[in-house]
């Protein structure tokens, strides 16, 4: 089957919210070739279908965040808190939208959302085999596992907001 849209532009629209990897209601709508609208009344249709782990709304202070990180207006841009779906809740928006390019654009969602889920797998087996390696050889060799730990360690320290 041929990719109708590249697994980076997916990957791209993916953010972490809440402790979840999500995708927002505005580039889902992008991906499907549908109205935002058209999106958000079948979800309100179907609301029994996605619970609060599948998908939520942004709260007000996390709408305003959103505004800043990527800089659009209280005028021009989202004036409603956009909706967030887990990889659970896109796996139901097929059920709810059934046009053939959804099922084919969730069909590459769901496996982007798989193939990201087997490199974090990789990552957390590497650091593994790197421990129980450190733990077989002598202190001379300490200096490079603790370079190689601090590569692979994961910066959790907020970023700066970008603006004003």
């Amino acid at each position: 089957m041929s990719n109708l849209i590249p697994a980076e532009i997916i990957q791209n629209k993916i953010y972490f919210i809440r402790s979840h990897k999500v995708l927002l209601d505005r580039d889902l709508t992008e991906l499907y070739g549908v109205e935002t609208s058209q999106l958000k009344r079948a979800v309100r249709r179907n609301f029994d279908r996605f619970p609060t782990d599948f998908m939520f709304e942004l709260t007000k202070e996390e709408l305003e965040n959103w505004r800043c990180q990527f800089g659009t207006s209280s005028w021009g841009g989202t004036r409603y808190p956009p909706m967030a779906c887990t990889e659970q809740g896109v796996a139901m928006l097929s059920s709810v939208l059934n046009s053939k390019r959804a099922i084919k654009v969730n069909i590459q969602i769901i496996r982007t959302f798989t193939k990201l889920r087997q490199m974090l797998a990789t990552h957390e087996d590497l650091k593994t085999k790197i421990e129980e390696m450190e733990k077989k050889y002598d202190e001379n060799f300490q200096f490079v596992f603790e370079a190689i730990k601090q590569l692979l360690e994961v910066n959790e320290k907020p970023k700066k907001k970008i603006g004003f």
